[in-house]
């Protein structure tokens, strides 16, 4: 489920952390890299736990209202519909996610506060309101229920992206990448399928895994050679004065144009200026693009980057 993007990003704070701290060796640097990778993966089965968490919620109060010294008819004779969401009722009894939540002990069970507070931000809703009024009761309106919970609600929730910030500081950023790997697995969840449906794996495949230890690898080892490129390449900036994000951005896209060559030119440029955009300066996009292009173009014509098979897609 991690895409490439968010190994680059997550290669890229583990190696902001790296060089920031004298006393952390190679070893210790890529054991939290791979930490920081698997702290989103948890998240990610936290996020599903949350619609049951809800589900749960809603069922106590609706037995609670039942108790009341003078129940109305209301309270005597409430909608069921949300407690008795489909996909909610699967993910209850999928053997995976139950599993991965209990081995690695992630819960919910903390956090009783957050969970009634957003229950009570969904309940005001206006998808909530059309959800259970709605005369269509059948798998596809629950599902489609499901993800509206995490595109309009939790997406959005300050409390959510707070508690989570609170709880790790490896979620900073994982919040809405998160969500959208929830959602793409809730759409391939059918209504004929048993309770064990599938949940995305850590790593899409191998190749996906060795390019997270090769680019910290790499970029880590070739520090000082890529720096010293780095240098040429803007005489006419004290690269001490230069961002050090940006200096460590320039180095990893670097590193993955020189040792990937079944990546093309085009898609590792484009990634490495979208991560400037959002981690450093206003105006570091620009400048990185135009350092990158140069060093680009020299080192096609010296032979320093050279690329096969997909790689040479738009190169």
């Amino acid at each position: 489920m991690i895409s490439r993007r968010i190994i680059r990003t997550k290669v890229l704070q583990i190696i902001y952390a790296h060089v920031s701290s004298s006393e952390k060796t190679i070893t210790q640097s890529e054991t939290e890299l791979h930490f920081s990778i698997k702290k989103t993966y948890d998240l990610y089965h936290l996020l599903f736990a949350i619609l049951v968490e809800f589900s749960d919620f809603a069922n106590e109060r609706i037995e609670a209202r039942k108790l009341k010294n003078l129940p109305t008819a209301d309270d005597l004779n409430p909608n069921l519909k949300f407690v008795n969401n489909r996909l909610i009722a699967k993910l209850k009894e999928n053997k995976g996610l139950n599993d991965y939540l209990k081995s690695n002990k992630l819960n919910w069970a903390m956090y009783p506060d957050l969970i009634r507070s957003l229950f009570i931000s969904l309940e005001e809703s206006e998808i909530y309101t059309e959800y259970i009024n709605s005369p269509t009761d059948n798998f596809q309106t629950d599902r489609q229920f499901c993800e509206d919970i995490f595109s309009i609600i939790l997406v959005n929730s300050e409390s959510m992206l707070a508690e989570l910030e609170e709880q790790s500081i490896y979620w900073n950023d994982d919040l809405d990448f998160t969500i959208s790997m929830v959602i793409k697995t809730i759409k391939k969840f059918k209504s004929e399928d048993d309770n064990n449906e599938y949940l995305m794996s850590l790593y899409k495949d191998e190749e996906d895994q060795e390019f997270t230890a090769t680019l910290f690898r790499k970029a880590v080892l070739n520090n000082i050679e890529n720096r010293k490129i780095i240098e040429t390449y803007t005489k006419n900036w004290d690269v001490d004065r230069v961002a050090i994000m940006d200096i460590l951005i320039m180095q990893l896209a670097l590193t993955e144009l020189t040792e990937f060559p079944s990546i093309p030119i085009k898609v590792t440029l484009n990634e490495y200026i979208e991560l400037a955009k959002y981690y450093s300066t206003t105006k570091s996009s620009t400048f990185i693009n135009g350092v990158l292009d140069r060093i680009t173009k020299d080192f096609k014509e010296a032979g320093e980057i050279i690329k096969t098979g997909r790689g040479l897609l738009e190169s």
